[in-house]
């Protein structure tokens, strides 16, 4: 019922279900004041009567405002159990073809994009269980980065949002052979991975977005190799945070100290410890491979 565009409840919807907005509750953005804390909650805390409760956001959105992603340009990348390629927009630009979600931002007058991924560290830790080993292991022994091989891994163990919305969809590998090892099935994950999220980089770009700089998170982002395999996959550096939590829990925490306290500028990025560049010298290999990825994608849709 919701018109993302405007920022309110769609009159039309609500009539063609048979509702008004007297059935809908008021709306509030992330950082205004939605209400006071119980008084049963905060008698049972310890706390006074008059504690304000912000709006506040969704995970990925909180976890944007604790990384700064915040103004049209600034993205995030999550390696987590799913992937995440999150970008801020000053407008509203939807393109349901994309399967990029579009929602309100958690502050004001600000939206965001995310194409999503269902597999980022499940797939390699899948991948580890069958191997036998573990994902630490399995991505410290990789040495530098290579050029990516024939063997292609598709990541849809559990289906596929971004960009190719289907929950019927499932994963593969195509172009093994012989000289196929371990070190060769763990490239070809976690290049799978990475160029799953040049999917998701390619489809934000077809509803106009542009990204100038991204924060690399999650679990997966401890890895030297994958972050590598990421940054050259998406042709985008990634910077890596100093450490601390920049995540949904402190973006949440900042929505309430803005509703507290009516600053507006609390949403800064987070220190810096370096930068992950693209390998320019293998750019053009990775563009080649994303290619036969995207035709391995095509023909596993005809399959599903």
């Amino acid at each position: 019922w919701l018109d993302t565009g405007a920022r309110d409840w769609s009159d039309a919807l609500l009539e063609r279900t048979g509702l008004s907005r007297n059935f809908m509750p008021r709306l509030v953005e992330g950082t205004d004041v939605s209400g006071t804390l119980r008084h049963e909650l905060a008698s049972r805390w310890g706390f006074s009567a008059s504690v304000p409760v912000a709006g506040g956001g969704g995970d990925n959105a909180a976890s944007a405002v604790g990384m700064g992603v915040v103004k049209a340009g600034q993205s995030f990348v999550s390696l987590g159990t799913s992937g995440v390629l999150f970008a801020a927009n000053d407008g509203y630009q939807p393109d349901p073809e994309t399967a990029v979600h579009t929602f309100c931002h958690a502050l004001p007058k600000t939206w965001h994009q995310m194409g999503v991924i269902l597999a980022a560290t499940d797939a390699l830790n899948w991948w580890a269980s069958m191997v036998g080993s573990d994902a630490g292991t399995l991505t410290s022994d990789l040495g530098e980065l290579q050029a990516p091989g024939r063997t292609v891994f598709l990541p849809y163990l559990g289906g596929e949002r971004t960009p190719l919305n289907s929950a019927s969809v499932r994963g593969g590998f195509t172009g093994l052979d012989h000289a196929t090892d371990r070190d060769a099935g763990t490239r070809a994950v976690l290049e799978g991975v990475a160029f799953a999220l040049a999917d998701c980089r390619d489809a934000l770009a077809a509803t106009g977005t542009t990204i100038e700089t991204c924060v690399a998170v999650g679990g997966g982002s401890r890895s030297d190799y994958w972050l590598s395999t990421v940054a050259t996959a998406l042709n985008i550096p990634l910077d890596i945070p100093v450490g601390g939590d920049f995540g949904a829990a402190f973006g949440a925490a900042r929505l309430g100290m803005m509703a507290a306290s009516g600053e507006a500028d609390v949403a800064t990025p987070p220190p810096i410890s370096r930068q992950v560049k693209p390998v320019a010298a293998l750019t053009d290999a990775f563009t080649e491979a994303h290619g036969r990825y995207k035709e391995a994608a095509r023909h596993m849709m005809e399959l599903s």
